[in-house]
């Protein structure tokens, strides 16, 4: 039973150390022994702070071990790890005492061999599909022929010179180049913001805005263009405003902004092709346009010319038009002058009848009597008004007495009084208005009266039945009376027919 127990008599010669002894004796153990290693291995959890530290997991099927990429090791990363990514991490191997693990510091990681980096690639490209990124319905059609062309490539490559001769060749326009590095860690973000920038340019402005711009780099392996298919280059094209031509690589490179980008040239110099047309097919072609035109115009000139002739030849003539306008026009031209007469006549002979009943002897017997009847008129109103004051006063004398009667006798007196002076003038301005009527009506009768007429050297032919108008009627007349305008002559016997006898009769006639 002794034995079981341990009473410690042994163990007191062995060393005895702290915990943090034993951690920096481990520590300098596995950092002596693994100072510098290779491990390859799939990336598990990764896991970014804002402190830029890059922290991950290293495992296969067995084993994990943790691992760190400081930030200035992070941010020269050519290819930033991403979960499940198979990669080769190069390192040193130390421990951290506040946890008790063991960890790789790293130094370098890369993807081990193309088919890692290719699944990324598939993964990454899964996943903006699945945001809509490389939907048709998103990209833009180019403009047909660009003022400003921005380029996102390296300024002292064969690829830039290739696109200005290209441009050159075709139809030269101006262009603006923007840097870039074209692979390595820089080359992501510098394509990213080069399209930004572009976007950002204000329309017009001192450095124009492009219209199109292209994305651009030579051939090369997976690892030298695996900056065009990192993430923040898609969504800058994704996000551009502007028309993107991406011409990475040759014809066989595919990387993720040929998906994202409006057009796809497989070189750099067929996206200046795309990107403008041939100035010298222009001009052959708006040339050819404007012959078709021309031969159009002139065929539908002739055309036209053609129909017009024939609908002249189916429209009658202007002479067959109006040679029944004319013969109506000479008919009424010839019966004009003897239609006046006849109306001068007319109305000479209304005017006669009218001036023959307008004679002094009645107007003045017509004013006689009009003023005999004014003044019974007087008379009656002025006895009728001054019986029925007397009836009035009669009536209320009885009810007034002595000097209430004599005021108002007196009372009524003067308005009796006013009251016939206002129908005396009332009277008498109605006699003076009928007198001015009655003269007016007399200068009027003296103005129509056909004596005046008289006066200018005709006269008024009668018979027993009145004014005689006409020949025929003359000649039937047995008694014929001529009224001139110092008097009256009576002749006897109808006059001749026909010679010099008839002319004196038919003279003193009024037409």
């Amino acid at each position: 039973m002794s034995d079981l127990i341990d009473d410690g008599t042994e163990v007191g010669n062995a060393p005895e150390f702290s915990v943090s002894e034993i951690s920096n004796a481990i520590k300098r153990v596995i950092e002596g022994e693994f100072s510098h290693v290779r491990i390859r291995g799939e990336v598990g959890r990764v896991s970014r702070p804002r402190s830029g530290h890059l922290y991950l997991d290293l495992k296969d099927d067995k084993s994990v071990i943790n691992g760190i990429i400081w930030k200035g090791v992070a941010t020269r990363l050519q290819v930033q790890p991403e979960e499940g990514m198979e990669v080769i991490a190069v390192g040193r191997m130390t421990t951290f005492a506040g946890q008790s693990r063991y960890q790789i510091i790293i130094e370098e990681i890369r993807p081990a061999g193309v088919g890692a980096l290719m699944a990324m690639l598939e993964k990454r490209k899964q996943m903006l599909a699945a945001e809509g990124l490389f939907a048709p319905e998103r990209k833009r059609p180019l403009p047909y022929l660009p003022e400003v062309i921005g380029v996102v490539t390296s300024p002292s490559g064969a690829v830039i010179r290739d696109i200005l001769h290209r441009l050159r060749d075709r139809f030269p326009r101006k262009v603006l180049v923007w840097p870039v590095a074209v692979q390595g860690e820089k080359c992501a973000p510098e394509v990213a913001r080069a399209i930004a920038g572009f976007n950002a340019l204000t329309p017009g402005g001192a450095l124009p805005r492009p219209d199109l711009i292209i994305v651009a780099r030579g051939g090369g392996s997976v690892e030298d263009l695996w900056g065009f298919n990192e993430e923040v280059v898609a969504r800058a094209v994704a996000a551009s405003q502007i028309p993107l031509v991406s011409a990475v690589g040759h014809e066989t490179d595919t990387t993720l902004i040929d998906f994202v980008s409006d057009r796809r040239a497989p070189t750099p110099t067929a996206a200046a092709e795309l990107a403008v047309p041939v100035r010298l097919e222009l001009l052959a072609w708006v040339n050819e346009q404007g012959a078709r035109m021309s031969h159009a115009l002139s065929g539908g000139v002739r055309q036209r010319g053609q129909r017009l002739r024939d609908l002249a030849r189916a429209m009658p003539r202007i002479e067959s038009l109006l040679e029944a306008p004319r013969q109506r026009l000479d008919r009424t031209s010839d019966r004009l002058p003897a239609a006046l007469v006849r109306g001068v006549q007319l109305r000479r002979v209304a005017l006669s009848d009218a001036s023959g009943s307008l004679r002094p002897s009645l107007l003045n017997r017509s004013v006689r009597s009009e003023a005999q009847r004014l003044g019974g008129l007087v008379a009656r109103l002025k006895l009728r008004g001054l019986e029925e004051r007397a009836r009035h006063l009669e009536s209320v004398s009885a009810r007034l007495n002595a000097d209430a009667l004599g005021r108002d006798v007196a009372r009524k007196r003067v308005d009796l009084a006013r009251l016939s002076e206002r129908m005396a003038d009332t009277g008498t301005r109605q006699i003076r208005a009928l007198s001015e009527r009655l003269e007016a009506t007399d200068r009027l009768r003296e103005t129509l009266s056909y004596k005046a007429t008289l006066e200018r050297g005709y006269a008024v032919v009668r018979d027993e039945n009145g004014v005689v108008t006409t020949k025929s009627a003359a000649q039937k007349a047995t008694t014929l009376e001529v009224e001139f305008a110092d008097g009256r002559m009576s002749l006897n016997g109808k006059p001749k027919r026909a010679g010099a006898a008839a002319k004196p009769a038919d003279q003193g006639s009024l037409f």
